[in-house]
């Protein structure tokens, strides 16, 4: 599938008031924002048209919008996240999709979802029970994705201290293969894939991000391009410095869809 769209959110001038759980300082803003326009004309490079909300100052951590709407080729899912203070994010998220989808389902209270732990294989959804998202939002997405045609397993990852998120440890780089951190590599639902272990010392690297014929990786990771490009991808390298102190990845900054 050529995605061709993407919904992006300007990190704002509180950016360093936003959740985290990395404990390597604050981020700086404006750096934030300069890495962010970088990441910006890299989606702009690789075939994606933009749309780029404004900063939202209710909201620090506005710009991981991944969080707030799993997209797919049949349709898609609002979600309500497992932070109280980022469930508001939803709302602009919403009005800037229904442009481009007829129907967008929503998961209800009780429960969670964090779209940052659902990872796409090609129509199979790995959705991660973590901090973030609980046992009746994992259920409620499962069903919600089953209607939509596609098959889902859940994962339990609330084990997994280092993962925020599912896909803080995992991504698909279609063709049947997974990039993974060594926390989940031999989980039976990631049997039918060829596993590309990223090495303890680089595992932020995992949040990798295909897009077409690319994958964007994040700076400083040699080992993890070099697998990457082993696979005959071209890569392109961002500085991710200021979203890492965030949590964030780069998968997190953007919605994408065809």
């Amino acid at each position: 599938m050529t995605l061709t769209q993407a919904l992006l959110r300007l990190p704002g001038e509180n950016f360093a008031s936003g959740l985290t759980q990395a404990g390597e300082g604050a981020p700086d803003p404006v750096l934030a924002l300069a890495q962010h326009q970088h990441y910006r004309a890299a989606l702009e490079a690789v075939g994606l048209a933009l749309t780029v909300l404004p900063a939202d100052p209710r909201h620090p951590d506005g710009c991981f919008v991944e969080d707030a709407a799993l997209l797919t080729a049949r349709g898609a899912i609002l979600t309500r996240s497992g932070a109280p203070s980022r469930r508001g994010e939803v709302d602009a998220i919403e009005a800037a999709l229904e442009p481009s989808f007829a129907k967008l389902a929503r998961i209800e209270a009780p429960g969670t979802v964090d779209a940052g732990d659902v990872c796409d294989a090609d129509g199979h959804f790995l959705i991660g029970l973590s901090a973030r998202t609980n046992e009746s939002g994992a259920a409620q997405l499962a069903g919600l994705l089953g209607d939509l045609g596609y098959r889902a397993d859940i994962l339990d990852i609330r084990g997994i201290r280092a993962l925020l998120h599912l896909k803080s440890g995992i991504a698909f780089l279609g063709e049947g293969r997974l990039l993974t951190t060594t926390d989940f590599p031999h989980h039976p639902a990631l049997s039918a894939y060829e596993i590309i272990e990223v090495p303890t010392a680089e595992r932020y690297a995992a949040n990798a991000l295909r897009v077409n014929d690319h994958v964007l990786v994040a700076a400083g990771y040699p080992a993890t391009r070099a697998a990457i490009e082993s696979l005959g991808f071209e890569t392109v390298v961002l500085e991710m410095s200021e979203f890492r102190k965030l949590d964030g990845g780069l998968s997190c900054l953007s919605l994408r869809w065809q």
